[in-house]
């Protein structure tokens, strides 16, 4: 089966509302280029980096605009929409990064909660500490669609290749990292972590991605992008401002690329052991 799949790229500011008219636009523009699955980037309801003012904004599930205007969406354009993550406010008072995916008929599929919290110190003095924010999730999703088996990730889990390799196991076919990367981080190694994941688990790659100067100061990597099971990139965004990137997808290419290398298969358990330090003189103890 071949279906052509869309990654919005966006630069979301502080205001949700303004946020999910953008998202809108953006989602319908890339319907009608013949996408029936569209995903938004990490962090599409708000981008802002002061704690007060998210807060001043949050809602539960049942009463976000980007989760109804998400599912509002997907019904209206008869598609799978994947919200890549918006903040959810949990009843503790903490805050969900959580993605969404909705049906044709616009009702919910299921969700998943980011992971590996971003919890770094950069150069420059740049420095992220999600945890003391965030919840972090406990729990890998794939979901089995019509097009093919979809397994879920965001952002920072690019780094943790153990999650997506449980979830190729699981049968993805097509791995997400909705993402909203740092600049400098992004540009060290966003393509090849995507191309990574993409080779070693045979598997599509599709990561919508924040761009540019956020109305909040926060400068984010942009270079949404589509990798084929073979590393190849498809298509790719620039690295700032609103983008749609569109790819055909031909999910025999998992099934051709897992027959060249059947990694999944060959893989072995082991046991690790490690040597007795040498002593001085080069001599073992």
């Amino acid at each position: 089966m071949t279906f052509k799949a869309a990654a919005i790229q966006m630069c979301s500011g502080v205001d949700p509302e303004k946020n999910a008219a953008s998202m809108a636009r953006l989602v319908r523009e890339a319907a009608g280029h013949g996408a029936i699955y569209v995903q938004t980037p990490e962090m599409t309801g708000a981008v802002q980096k002061d704690r007060p003012g998210l807060m001043a904004v949050l809602r539960d599930e049942d009463q976000d605009i980007i989760v109804k205007t998400g599912g509002d969406l997907a019904r209206e354009l008869c598609i799978h929409l994947h919200v890549g993550s918006t903040a959810i406010l949990l009843a503790d008072g903490k805050i969900a990064n959580r993605a969404f995916l909705f049906g044709p008929d616009g009702r919910k599929i299921c969700a998943y909660d980011k992971i590996h919290m971003f919890d770094v110190d950069l150069d420059n003095g740049e420095s992220w500490r999600e945890s003391a924010v965030y919840r972090p999730g406990d729990k890998a999703v794939v979901a089995d669609l019509p097009f093919g088996k979809l397994g879920f990730g965001i952002c920072y889990d690019v780094r943790f290749p153990q999650l997506f390799r449980a979830e190729a196991i699981a049968g993805a076919q097509i791995l997400t990292t909705p993402a909203a990367f740092t600049r400098q981080t992004g540009e060290a190694h966003w393509e090849v972590l995507l191309r990574a994941r993409a080779i070693e688990n045979g598997a599509f790659v599709i990561s919508a991605a924040q761009a540019g100067v956020h109305e909040d100061g926060r400068e984010t990597f942009g270079h949404s992008m589509i990798v084929d099971p073979w590393g190849k990139v498809l298509a790719a965004a620039g690295g700032t401002g609103e983008a749609i990137v569109l790819a055909d997808i031909d999910i025999g290419a998992v099934a051709a690329a897992r027959a060249k290398i059947p990694n999944l298969k060959n893989a072995r358990e082991f046991e690790l052991s490690l040597q007795p330090e040498l002593a001085k003189g080069g001599i073992t103890v």
